[in-house]
């Protein structure tokens, strides 16, 4: 069962070379996706063979090393997590994980029909659901193949389900659908949802669009938003990377990620798990430990698999470098976790 608090007063926190204590861990469950976002994704996806990729049981062994390290909050990640046969036992089986006060899900909402109820009943605390339009032939030009109404059914799907504080994403892109940001908000707050927008990372070889020219800064979405709100900047937090202000008058929070513009370095407390079992230690950069090698060569040796997180931990780069007109990091966020 999820904790509110973690009541062991002893348990360790991981602490890289920069003081920062990492206690949270996104975790992607696949790297297959039922769309294909034009910022995320080539048109045209190779996905990794079954053998690959770590299994829901060696999952569970990598998540229950974090929890007994300290860390406090998990979130279930892809491609899309609900892409993957058996989300709803590895939902259950992290959700009993002691120590473990948040489990949340970053998901695109289209299977959220089918998985809502069994996600808040497994122990899923929060949902992020990405939207980046609301306009239905936007949409399947964005994620190429997707239908708006299937999204606007899985957000419907989640309030029926009970789920409090649910959170939208939205990337925004020049020239694409820069001209919602005002259009989303209402949505967000008509609806009692609060909303992120997402500034675009140069993540994967996309043919799409060139990134220098579709990228847009918080700081403009902030000031296009501030003529039609009032925005009162907050020190909210969720424990993520998201800067928030509140909507006066609602219960709303509008929340900007900004990599590119304002990077939250200083301030990390995370690390990634990709499907194929590889530790990265940053978005931006090729640091990583491959801890599926670890689980796999010494099954049951929770303590190995400890030192070898405690290790990579000792080697987190202490910020990332992004340039918009340039790919360093080849892997596609589908391939990261979101």
């Amino acid at each position: 069962m999820i904790q509110d608090h973690n009541d062991n007063l002893d348990t360790p926190v991981l602490t890289d070379p920069f003081g920062r204590n990492i206690n949270y861990l996104r975790l992607s469950v696949t790297d297959r996706c039922n769309l294909r976002c034009t910022y995320c994704m080539a048109e045209d996806m190779t996905f990794l063979p079954r053998q690959q990729i770590l299994s829901l049981e060696e999952m569970t062994t990598i998540a229950t090393a974090f929890t007994e390290l300290g860390t406090t909050k998990i979130r279930l990640t892809g491609g899309e997590p609900l892409a993957r046969q058996g989300i709803v036992t590895l939902v259950e089986n992290l959700g009993q994980l002691p120590g473990l006060r948040e489990l949340v899900m970053t998901t695109n909402g289209l299977l959220l029909p089918q998985y809502a109820r069994a996600l808040k009943d497994g122990g899923i605390r929060r949902l992020n659901i990405s939207i980046d339009t609301l306009k239905a032939d936007r949409y399947r030009s964005m994620t190429r193949v997707g239908e708006l109404h299937q999204a606007l059914a899985g957000i419907e799907a989640a309030q029926n389900a009970g789920f409090d504080n649910i959170k939208l994403n939205a990337v925004v892109l020049a020239g694409v659908n820069d001209d919602e940001v005002v259009q989303l908000a209402r949505f967000a707050v008509d609806q009692g949802m609060d909303l992120s927008y997402i500034e675009e990372m140069p993540l994967g070889d996309i043919d799409s669009h060139k990134r220098v020219e579709t990228q847009v800064f918080s700081e403009r979405i902030r000031e296009t938003l501030s003529e039609h709100f009032d925005l009162i900047a907050s020190t909210e937090t969720t424990g993520g990377p998201a800067r928030y202000h509140r909507v006066e008058g609602t219960g709303s929070k509008i929340g900007f990620i900004s990599p590119m513009s304002n990077n939250f370095c200083a301030s990390c407390n995370r690390v990634r798990l990709t499907v194929e079992g590889k530790l990265l230690l940053c978005l931006g950069n090729d640091h990583a430990k491959d801890l599926k090698a670890l689980v796999r060569r010494y099954p049951g040796e929770m303590e190995r698999l400890k030192d070898g997180i405690r290790e990579a931990i000792g080697r987190k780069p202490e910020m990332h470098h992004f340039d918009p007109d340039r790919v360093d990091i080849v892997r596609f966020m589908n391939a990261t976790g979101g």
